[in-house]
């Protein structure tokens, strides 16, 4: 296990905001050297010179992006599989643009992430992978079906390898927010739903990082067993989760994406196609 002192190496994907930048916040107070990887170079530069991490071009899509990214910093001690982008409409009205990008984001830079490091930390005798999932992946939420069907695939996939690497010294954990405040979830309909902050989120990243585990966390830790005890949990909760409050649920997803313009922005234009293989 991962002593308190945090003298070692983290590297966050998606560390240039939200979630992503809390975490390397909040490493970097922990007196660990931290490595920011993300596709917007301008806010990573930015991300950096807050924190004090160094700041790094990553397409989490891209494996070569991967080996780019540690080959420059080596196979640190924890990465936080961070990385991820949600679209909100129903599946029937997602375009297939952004169903194959929350797929490669969400899911494929996941997987991208964790095979570009896992061999290196298995070879050293120890590591840590956090992938930063959602309780969209224990409990399905409409309007957002395919970044739930990654998250699930996430969830799933850290349960898998965790028991693989058992004997290894290498850790796999996954942290489920519930919805958090970010740029990523404004304007979306939340009324009624527990939501966090970032730096709860990385708070409970952190926590798992210093006790090596569990393979799976809630945020806030009460929720963990939403998922498992349903019929016990109260539906009002279950429901607020699945659909916010009815008032919200209703507004035109024009009037929504009023709200989300500069992510959606983003999303459809800063990130760059993936490069062709072989090219």
């Amino acid at each position: 296990m991962l002593g308190e002192t945090m003298a070692f190496t983290v590297a966050i994907t998606g560390g240039a905001r939200g979630i992503g930048l809390a975490t390397a916040r909040a490493f970097a107070a922990a007196g660990a050297s931290v490595a920011i990887g993300d596709v917007d170079d301008e806010a990573a530069a930015a991300a950096a010179l807050q924190t004090g991490a160094t700041a790094h071009v990553l397409d989490v899509r891209d494996p070569a992006s991967f080996a780019t990214f540690f080959g420059a910093i080596g196979v640190p001690d924890v990465l936080v599989n961070n990385a991820g982008i949600a679209h909100a409409d129903s599946f029937v009205n997602t375009p297939p643009e952004l169903r194959d990008l929350q797929i490669d984001v969400n899911l494929r830079g996941v997987v991208n992430g964790m095979a570009a490091v896992i061999p290196g930390m298995i070879e050293r005798g120890h590591g840590h992978v956090i992938n930063v999932a959602s309780l969209a992946g224990r409990i399905a939420i409409p309007d957002a079906a395919i970044y739930s069907a990654t998250k699930f695939a996430v969830v799933g996939l850290t349960e898998a390898v965790a028991v693989e690497l058992r004997d290894s010294g290498v850790r796999v954990s996954a942290v489920l927010p519930t919805f958090v405040r970010t740029e990523m979830t404004d304007g979306l309909p939340l009324s009624g739903v527990p939501v966090v902050d970032p730096p709860d989120v990385a708070q409970q990243i952190l926590r798992v990082v210093r006790r090596g585990g569990p393979t799976v966390t809630a945020v806030p830790r009460w929720m963990g067993g939403i998922p498992r005890l349903a019929a016990l949990t109260p539906h009002a909760i279950v429901d607020a989760l699945k659909h916010g409050s009815a008032s919200e649920a209703n507004r035109p997803y024009e009037d929504r994406d009023q709200h989300r313009a500069a992510y959606i922005a983003r999303v459809r234009g800063l990130l760059p196609p993936i490069p062709p293989s072989g090219g």
